[in-house]
């Protein structure tokens, strides 16, 4: 009984993804879990759809996205790697 409890207490936190290392730059901007921008030009990452997060990500890092803060995601994105993007990606996906 005490493991069904248990379970049922930890599950929600189990379905959030953990916190990329590479995270920890995002949220200069973006705020803890994406949930809490810096400013109100920068958008909320937090239940954004996973694939939407890869696609602008990487078209920052070829250069196809301009516009607003394209320049500073430009830089941000270029160091990273498609494991690291997919890594953030998912982890913002899965934040509530």
């Amino acid at each position: 009984m005490k493991r069904l409890i248990a379970c049922l207490l930890f599950a929600p936190m189990l379905a959030v993804a953990a916190e990329p290392a590479k995270e920890i730059v995002c949220r200069a901007c973006h705020g803890v879990g994406g949930a809490a921008p810096l400013m109100g030009l920068y958008p909320k990452l937090n239940g954004q759809n996973k694939d939407y997060l890869v696609s602008s990500i990487k078209a920052y890092k070829t250069g196809q996205r301009q516009g607003g803060m394209a320049g500073v995601m430009v830089g941000q994105a270029t160091g990273l790697s498609d494991a690291e993007i997919n890594e953030l990606a998912a982890y913002y996906a899965s934040q509530p």
